[in-house]
C-alpha cells in the first residue's frame, strides 16, 4: 500500500554556474601558460619585394616611434602628418618602423594605420635590446 504517489519523471536541469566557473578557470589556465614567440618582423602586407630594399633595391628607411605621435627618421624628428608628407616627398613607399622603450600601443597603432592609409607600406621590426611596446 502506497501512501505518497511516486513524482513524475522529469528532467533535472543542469546548473551553469558551476560549468561557466570551470570555462573559465581553463580559459584563465591556458591563457597563463601559453607561451607567445616574439617576432623580429611583422609583414603588415604582402607585397611581393626584396626584403633588403625598396622596389628599385634602394635601402628601406627606419622610423623610429616616439611618445606623443612623434616620429623619428634619419635623426630628426618629425610630427606624423610631416613625416608622411616628407616620406612622399622622397618618393619613399616602404618603412621598417621600430619603437622607442616610452612608445605606446596608441602611437603604435596611429603611425601604422596613418603611413598604410598614404600609400606607405610599414612593417614593424623588434627592437634588437628587447625593448617594444608598453
Amino acid at each position: 500500500m502506497l501512501f505518497v504517489e511516486p513524482r513524475p519523471a522529469r528532467p533535472l536541469a543542469i546548473r551553469m554556474t558551476p560549468l561557466i566557473d570551470v570555462v573559465f578557470i581553463l580559459l584563465v589556465f591556458f591563457m597563463l601558460t601559453t607561451r607567445l614567440l616574439p617576432v623580429n618582423l611583422l609583414e603588415v602586407s604582402t607585397g611581393v619585394q626584396s626584403e633588403s630594399g625598396g622596389s628599385q633595391g634602394e635601402p628601406v628607411p627606419e622610423v623610429q616611434i616616439m611618445p606623443g605621435e612623434t616620429l623619428r627618421w634619419n635623426q630628426q624628428s618629425y610630427s606624423l602628418d610631416d613625416l608622411v608628407r616628407q616620406l612622399a616627398a622622397e618618393g619613399v613607399s616602404r618603412v621598417h618602423l621600430t619603437s622607442s622603450p616610452d612608445a605606446t600601443v596608441h602611437d603604435f597603432t596611429l603611425a601604422l594605420s596613418t603611413l598604410g592609409n598614404h600609400g606607405i607600406e610599414p612593417r614593424w621590426m623588434r627592437n634588437e635590446n628587447g625593448d617594444g611596446l608598453r
